[in-house]
């Protein structure tokens, strides 16, 4: 029998966007399906303590397979054209573990879908499951719809090499905010040889170079390579299956705290909080009012299971602090650029 299983990647920094996530996937996914979780980095405690409360939630500790992806993205990035340019183009991921999430092809489940840890779930993945018995990769996004120059690959370095179109290279662009796959793809041997493409016959190069440290912008060249069957729900020919999923940029309508799609009231199978720091997240369940779009969604989630610790009022930050915050942002990037 196939096993089934969920993984996301936290830490302690992110904690309160993973209650939200982990209650959510309880109530609109299932209680009982296992989760994973895989450390980001080693800032654990409130994470471990949370395990403890749950007995569906693992923790991630195959340090080898950690070692593995690390040391691979490490070696691509290093030999990336950007990486010769100078500090202060460093993007702010840079030297981030996000590329760990691809661990999940060395977990325990068969079958898997990953959500990113600022995703709430608002709907069962029995159709996620169905599509991984005909595809190695399912994906609900629209990243495929960005402008060339933003794309995740450069399409016309590639295209000149005449190994892809633009037509077969489009369609199969995604996210790595939210898939599904299957344990085992990418064993040593192939990505050993995607290793030697990418460094010793320049494919590093077919990643945009604004995607420079960006473990979706690496997955896209690994899907593409890899030449394995790829679905997006985005895609589909059925239209209840096209939707929105992004908290910053699509509108959606509240039903019972489960989020639909506006136009059509459409299920949707996540909400993505991109583009919100967790510090704002951690703000807003300490009482302050942030300026995140569904704040009431996520809160009901957050505090799912200890409504009384839900904050009862909520301050606005007062001028000098959104200032002392933005002089903060600068100085992080000036010690980011001398580092």
């Amino acid at each position: 029998m196939v096993s089934q299983g969920i993984y996301t990647l936290a830490n302690d920094v992110v904690y309160d966007q993973l209650v939200a996530l982990l209650n959510s996937i309880e109530v609109n996914v299932s209680s009982v399906l296992p989760i994973c979780i895989i450390p980001y980095d080693d800032r654990l405690d409130k994470v471990r303590n949370e395990i403890k409360d749950r007995p569906n939630l693992t923790l991630f500790e195959n340090q080898q397979s950690i070692d593995r992806w690390e040391n691979f993205a490490h070696k691509v990035w290093d030999a990336h054209p950007r990486n010769k340019e100078s500090k202060a183009s460093r993007p702010k991921w840079y030297k981030g573990h996000l590329h760990r999430k691809f661990v999940a092809f060395d977990g325990e489940f068969d079958h898997f879908v990953f959500y990113e840890a600022d995703n709430l779930a608002m709907k069962s993945i029995e159709d996620v499951w169905e599509k991984l018995e005909g595809y190695d990769f399912v994906f609900d996004d629209w990243e495929h719809r960005k402008p060339t120059e933003n794309a995740a690959l450069n399409i016309p370095i590639i295209e000149s090499t005449g190994c892809y179109t633009e037509e077969q290279i489009r369609p199969k662009i995604h996210d790595a905010s939210f898939f599904a796959s299957k344990k085992g793809l990418f064993p040593p041997q192939e990505l050993a040889e995607l290793e030697d493409k990418l460094i010793n016959e320049r494919e590093v190069e077919w990643i945009n170079r604004i995607g420079w440290w960006d473990d979706v912008f690496l997955y896209n060249y690994l899907t593409l390579r890899s030449e394995r069957p790829i679905y997006n729900f985005t895609q589909s020919s059925d239209a209840q299956d096209r939707t929105g999923n992004c908290a910053d940029a699509d509108p959606f309508v509240n039903i019972d705290n489960i989020l639909y799609n506006e136009q059509g009231l459409k299920p949707i199978h996540r909400i993505h909080y991109m583009n919100y720091s967790s510090a704002s997240f951690a703000r807003l369940c300490q009482g302050e009012d942030a300026d995140i779009n569904y704040k009431d969604i996520f809160l009901h989630y957050r505090f799912l299971k200890h409504p009384d610790q839900k904050p009862s009022e909520f301050i606005p930050p007062s001028s000098l602090t959104k200032a002392s915050r933005k002089l903060q942002g600068i100085m992080g990037k000036i010690k980011r650029t001398i580092s």
